[in-house]
């Protein structure tokens, strides 16, 4: 079955700006799911900010394998109702792929328990992405470098824990790098930053960068499904211990009772 893969747009910028309603007449989120779907493996469809709900009911999200999350004139206009579900559905095992501003995401920021700042300029400088983790599957069919000649400069320090994997490293024209793919895992879920994806560039047409969110959807997608359990706090009864046990000393609750949260 092929993977079913939401793409979410903050689909602001191009209601606003000429210059990116130019680049993404359909919205950015539009571009990025015809991307993924040009692969027989993925089954991508949209959701926005000015959706209710924003796009991401309990329903949609428990039918949904990977979501992709592209934000950020308005963070803020998140609801933290919407941004506790998605994180719940990660724990679960839904992947999620935050691109380019996204890393100022309110459940970017969930997830990571870190600030996720970094230096920026916007200069429409030449970006040079170094592949090096060859052999991960996000970087499956690329060279050992690609360059976007346009792009926004994002630097280091990133203020985010340390990842699992750090795939790609960027150069820009004025010296700065950056850890620009990298994966983490927050219980089932898998989840890959990438930071190309600044809006008054062409960025999401580039041929290397739809084969790296193609790459990423297959990646973060768990084939085991939703792993519910993971909220569960069970208290074991005495007379169910694995080994043998006498029961001894004060407690605070009776055998079965559920515990504090």
């Amino acid at each position: 079955m092929a993977i079913r893969t939401v793409v979410w747009g903050e689909n602001i910028h191009e209601q606003t700006n000429e210059v990116v309603a130019g680049i993404y007449p359909e919205g950015m989120h539009t571009t990025i799911a015809k991307a993924l779907n040009s692969d027989e493996g993925i089954d991508a469809t949209t959701a926005t900010l000015q959706e209710p709900e924003h796009g991401l009911s309990e329903a949609r999200l428990r039918d949904t394998d990977v979501l992709l999350w592209w934000g950020h004139k308005d963070h803020g206009a998140v609801d933290d109702e919407i941004v506790e579900r998605v994180a719940k559905r990660v724990w679960e095992g839904m992947g999620l792929i935050v691109l380019h501003s996204g890393h100022f995401s309110k459940i970017f920021k969930r997830l990571m328990g870190t600030p996720c700042a970094l230096k920026w300029r916007e200069a429409g400088e030449r970006e040079r992405l170094w592949v090096i983790n060859p052999r991960h599957p996000i970087a499956a069919g690329l060279d050992e470098n690609f360059v976007l000649e346009n792009e926004e400069m994002y630097g280091e320090q990133f203020s985010v824990p340390e990842p699992l994997e750090t795939v790609f490293i960027s150069w820009f024209q004025g010296g700065e790098v950056f850890r620009s793919g990298m994966t983490w895992r927050r219980g089932a879920g898998n989840i890959f930053y990438f930071r190309p994806g600044h809006e008054t560039y062409p960025t999401y047409h580039d041929a290397n960068v739809k084969k790296v969110l193609i790459n990423s959807v297959k990646w973060a997608h768990n084939p085991l499904g939703t792993q519910t359990s993971i909220h569960d706090a069970p208290n074991v009864p005495v007379e169910k211990a694995l080994e043998p046990i006498v029961e001894r000393g004060p407690k605070l609750h009776q055998s079965g009772e559920a515990g504090y949260r």
